[in-house]
C-alpha cells in the first residue's frame, strides 16, 4: 500500500521574495568575513536561498552556503536549482531530532499565554495538525536527525557566521540553541510561534544588537549581529 502523501511533499512558492527581508539576507551574505552560512528551511530554493546566493556572489571571499531542507520533494528541487553553484551545499535532513519538538500541551499553553497574538488566535486543532504532520513526516523518513550539529561538524567549524532560522513552525527555539554565537542570526516569522520567543530572547541579550526589523513584513522578521 502506498503511504499517504504529506503536505510537506508539495512544492510551494517562495515566501521571502524581493521584500525587505530578502534584501537584508542578501546584504548579510555579501558581508566580508561571512564564510559559512546556514539556512534552515530552504524549501525549493527560490526564495531566501536566492537571496543568500546573490549576496554570496558579491562577497569578496565566496562563502559556503549550507542549506537544510527536510522535505524530500523540496530538497530535490533545491538541489537541481543550484547544482551549478558549487558553494551551495544541500542536505536532506531535519535540523533537530524529534525529541526537540514541543509537546502538544506546550503549544496549547503557549497559545493561552499569547491569545491576543496572530498565532494565538489560530484554531488550536489546526495548529496541532501542523505539529502532527511534521512529526509524522519525520517518523516516516527515519525519525529526524541532529542536522545542524552534523553539518557544523562536517564543515569543521565551531560556529556558523550567519544563520537563517526558517524551518518548522515548532523548532525555532531548539535551532537557536544549536547556533547561538553566530555572528548574524536572522529570524523569519517573529510574530508567530516559530521565532516569537527567539526574537525576545535576542533583544534581551546585550551580546547581540538588532540591525534590521520588519514587524509587518508577512509574519515579521529580524536580523541580529553579535556585538563586539
Amino acid at each position: 500500500m502506498t503511504a499517504p502523501s504529506s503536505g510537506l511533499d508539495r512544492i510551494i512558492p517562495p515566501e521571502i521574495a524581493h521584500d525587505r527581508f530578502y534584501r537584508a539576507i542578501e546584504r548579510v551574505g555579501a558581508t566580508p568575513g561571512v564564510a559559512h552560512i546556514l539556512e534552515i528551511g530552504s524549501s525549493s530554493g527560490a526564495g531566501s536561498t536566492a537571496a543568500w546566493v546573490a549576496g554570496a556572489l558579491r562577497n569578496p571571499v565566496r562563502p559556503t552556503l549550507h542549506c537544510l531542507e527536510v522535505s524530500t520533494a523540496r530538497f530535490e528541487a533545491l538541489k537541481e536549482r543550484w547544482r551549478a553553484h558549487d558553494f551551495v551545499r544541500c542536505y536532506n535532513v531535519s535540523s533537530v531530532p524529534i525529541g526537540a519538538f514541543p509537546s502538544e500541551a506546550d503549544i496549547v499553553a503557549w497559545q493561552r499565554r499569547h491569545f491576543w497574538s496572530k498565532f494565538g488566535r489560530k484554531r488550536t486543532e489546526v495548529v496541532l495538525g501542523w505539529l502532527r504532520q511534521d512529526l509524522e513526516y519525520l517518523r516516516a523518513h527515519g525519525g529526524g536527525s541532529a542536522g545542524i550539529r552534523a553539518v557544523r561538524e562536517a564543515a569543521g567549524i565551531a560556529a556558523f557566521d550567519a544563520v537563517l532560522i526558517d524551518g518548522s513552525e515548532f523548532t525555532g527555539a531548539a535551532e537557536l540553541a544549536e547556533v547561538y554565537g553566530a555572528r548574524f542570526l536572522l529570524l523569519d516569522d517573529t510574530e508567530s510561534y516559530k521565532n516569537w520567543d527567539n526574537y525576545r530572547r535576542l533583544k534581551r541579550d546585550t551580546s547581540y544588537r538588532l540591525v534590521a526589523r520588519g514587524r509587518w513584513t508577512r509574519n515579521g522578521f529580524a536580523v541580529f549581529e553579535r556585538a563586539g
